[in-house]
């Protein structure tokens, strides 16, 4: 349920000292000032850009009632740009704070303000150790500052755009006490490197690539942990992808940080990044240009939010971003946009009437939102309705939300479907159904069925076991964000399982496919277990691999989307993520699978039929398509092609595995292998014997084997049909025989004999044929009784 907000004014800036001045300030400059509240929420600093001649202007106010000095400095052209305006903590006193001034050379003034006596400046201070040097960015992370500056080369006619890599990141301490300010040696964080801006969060820095950067290296964002003295590599379209620590100075060297990843980073799509900001839970906001919002946490990983609506942001259009506890705001074009960061949730949105608006901080008021504009600070209150934060209205807003995709994608109309429309309209009956069950199953859930219709109250007793089992499965979400360390790997498993349980039971569309590619990536061997599981896969007493799932998990396993479909985006079919499990946690097991999953095709699916995977690319090849995208190939894995090829028991696999088995000369497994497979069809057994006479005619590596290759010979097979073989296979003489030779390979009549013997001996067909008539007792046999 969506909470009512209410804007409303808290201040005209009459409460400020010189609040007519700050009125004309933020109304006189063309660019948008830079606007910070102290700590303490009793000043606001404001940083002014007028237009040429450029004027920078920094202006200090404070509310009525503390009396002292202003702030109110200005520069004009010769003087450096002013890139920081930081706020200090000093961590040995409680409440008290300071102001960084910072320049782009490395000047930086320290102020701090002493109730009665005003603003002071404490003490001016050189970050930068070179006098060339140019600070681009600087934050403050803790108790130091961490800035990227630019080191240009010493030829002063070098090409900057060969010289892209001529930044570098620095951090320095710096503490503000009563006894002054104590500035730490430079340490480098970072050497070689393209320019970044750094935003900190209370742990860790993150380093955005500038948007004129080199183009290989805006590709992936960096997260130093300053505790841990790592860097991480991280990419929006990646997520997680490399992490080092850096134990000296020649491995905080960029190329080298690179060297490991440049073949995997150089794949990848550019970044995407029009406005970044630090949310207060220490990750990375980021907004796309095309109006995405994400999330990067400090461990890499990447979190999709919201999306503004569709909303292209134009390059120099404003975006701000803040967070209020769980809440982000984000206002772009006049319209505020109020967020769940934990679930994506729109709560509110609100169109302004301000042009240009800033947000404050709002220390210990979570639940409410200040905002800057020209005309004064307004307050956005979203007070929340008596019951909203039971789990049982969202879950009615989701029911209907996930009903509007389902009936959108099955409307053959091309108006949009809301979930107004599907409340009001009294069409769709069943998200109407299910969300009053739900809502009056999880609020009364000691009490029994009561005020529901009498429809809906069978239809509750159906759903019993399904809301037990939703309700256990949100059970285990919990479980898993509250578990600690050593046990979030057990219930990361069973909400794994749960997860591919419920997908494999639902329709398996795109999204749900889709969903468990991401699954099956993410959580692999989890993933494994869940599949053993729904399928009910293991050996019985012979050794032999049995499953016992359901014919309907069966068709979700082999049947689904076709395969033009399925392959887009990299997403995997399913029996092909199946296989690839097999493949990795027990490959032993994968032919006996795809010959489970042949047993259930022919019993479900007609031969050949066009409905079934069978009719259009057969099972053992999609298995050895996944066994082909190994990386790395092995001895076992040519012998599991064997296996997959044998085990479908098709012809032309069975003779394309024998003639690998010729190719490397395992000669007793071409006779096991001819012995099994001749059984299974007359044409198959006269394609392997023609095979096997062939190589017989060629060399002498069959003859231990003559015993048990003579009697696969088919019965239609004459003298002549095999002596025309063996004649046609006969390997070229390189000179005139000679009687009684010496050659070991040669073949002789006496090898061939107890074969030809054998056909000789053979009843003709034509015999066998009449040979049950001609035994019959009487013939010719009895007229049957006539009946009457």
């Amino acid at each position: 349920m969506k909470a009512a907000g209410m804007l409303q004014q808290v201040s005209d800036f009459t409460d400020f000292s010189r609040g007519h001045q700050l009125r004309e300030l933020l109304c006189q400059g063309e660019e948008p000032s830079h606007i910070q509240s102290s700590p303490d929420g009793q000043h606001l600093v404001v940083l002014q850009k007028s237009p040429p001649p450029p004027l920078a202007q920094v202006v200090a106010f404070r509310r009525h009632g503390i009396a002292g000095a202003d702030l109110d400095r200005n520069w004009q052209p010769p003087q450096p740009t002013l890139v920081g305006l930081l706020f200090l903590q000093s961590p040995g006193t409680l409440g008290s704070w300071a102001l960084a001034l910072v320049w782009e050379h490395g000047r930086t003034e320290i102020w701090h303000f002493v109730v009665t006596v005003g603003w002071q400046l404490l003490q001016t201070l050189e970050l930068c150790q070179g006098v060339r040097a140019r600070i681009i960015s600087v934050c403050s992370q803790g108790a130091s500052l961490v800035w990227c500056e630019e080191r240009p080369p010493l030829d002063a006619h070098s090409d900057m755009s060969k010289c892209a890599f001529r930044f570098c990141v620095c951090t320095r301490a710096l503490e503000v006490g009563e006894q002054g300010v104590r500035l730490g040696t430079v340490r480098i964080v970072l050497h070689n490197s393209p320019e970044y801006q750094v935003l900190s969060s209370s742990q860790h820095v993150f380093l955005v690539p500038a948007t004129a950067s080199f183009a290989t290296t805006s590709k992936f964002l960096l997260i130093w942990h300053p505790e841990k003295t790592k860097l991480t590599i991280t990419a929006p379209s990646a997520g997680f992808i490399h992490s080092k620590v850096l134990r000296s100075s020649s491995e905080s060297d960029f190329r080298k940080l690179l060297l490991g990843s440049v073949g995997f980073l150089s794949g990848l799509a550019p970044l995407d990044i029009h406005t970044s900001a630090v949310s207060n839970s220490g990750g990375l906001l980021l907004v796309s240009t095309k109006g995405t919002v994400n999330i990067v946490e400090p461990d890499g990983t990447q979190r999709h939010i919201f999306d503004l609506e569709g909303r292209t942001v134009a390059q120099g259009s404003p975006v701000q971003l803040k967070t209020f506890g769980s809440i982000l705001a984000c206002v772009l074009a006049g319209v505020l946009y109020l967020i769940d960061q934990n679930s994506g949730r729109l709560i509110e949105k609100k169109v302004l009437s301000m042009k240009e608006v800033h947000f404050l901080e709002s220390p210990g008021e979570e639940d409410s939102i200040q905002l800057l504009s020209q005309t004064g600070i307004y307050s956005f209150s979203f007070s929340k309705p008596e019951g909203s934060s039971r789990p049982e209205l969202y879950l009615v807003e989701t029911v209907f939300e996930e009903a509007c995709r389902y009936y959108q994608r099955r409307s053959l109309s091309s108006s949009k479907l809301t979930v107004e429309k599907l409340k009001k309209g009294g069409v769709f009956q069943a998200p109407v159904a299910l969300a009053a069950i739900l809502q009056h199953s999880l609020h009364q859930k000691q009490k029994p069925a009561q005020g529901l219709q009498d429809t809906y109250t069978k239809l509750l007793s159906t759903m019993s076991l399904e809301l037990q089992s939703y309700m256990s499965l949100e059970l285990l979400k919990t479980c898993v964000v509250c578990a600690p360390e050593n046990e979030v790997e057990s219930c990361c498993e069973e909400l794994v399982e749960q997860e591919v349980s419920r997908v494999l039971h639902s329709d398996m569309d795109k999204d749900n496919l889709a969903y468990l590619n991401s699954i099956f990536a993410s959580f692999p061997k989890a993933a494994w277990k869940a599949t053993r599981s729904c399928l009910q896969l293991q050996q019985n007493g012979d050794g032999l691999l049995v499953a016992r799932a359901t014919p309907e998990v069966w068709k979700k396993v082999l049947g689904g989307l076709e395969q033009e479909e399925v392959g887009q985006n990299g997403v995997v079919p399913l029996f092909e993520l199946i296989c690839t499990s097999f493949l990795r946690f027990k490959p032993k097991w994968l032919p006996s699978f795809v010959e489970l999953t042949q047993q259930y095709v022919s019993i479900s699916w007609a031969y050949s039929s066009k409905e079934g995977p069978e009719g259009r690319v057969p099972l053992y090849k999609r298995a050895l398509g996944v066994l082909a995208r190994k990386k790395k190939r092995s001895e076992a894995d040519d012998e599991m092609e064997l296996e997959l090829l044998l085990c479908s028991k098709r012809p032309k696999a069975v003779l394309q595995a024998l003639h690998i088995l010729i190719r490397l000369k395992r000669w007793q497994r071409v006779v096991e292998v001819a012995e099994k497979f001749s059984k299974l069809s007359p044409l198959l057994n006269k394609e392997i014997f023609t095979t096997l006479l062939a190589e017989f005619a060629q060399h002498r590596e069959l003859d231990p084997y003559l015993d048990m290759l003579w009697p696969l010979c088919p019965a239609e097979l004459t003298i002549s049909d095999i002596l025309t073989v063996v004649l046609q296979h006969l390997p070229p003489s390189q000179e005139d025989p000679v009687p009684f030779s010496s050659e070991e390979n040669q073949l002789t009549v006496g090898l061939l004999k107890p074969l030809l013997q054998r056909v000789v001996q053979r009843p003709c067909i034509q015999e066998e044929m009449y040979s049950d008539a001609l035994q019959s007792p009487t013939f010719p046999p009895p007229t049957p009784p006539r009946e009457h």
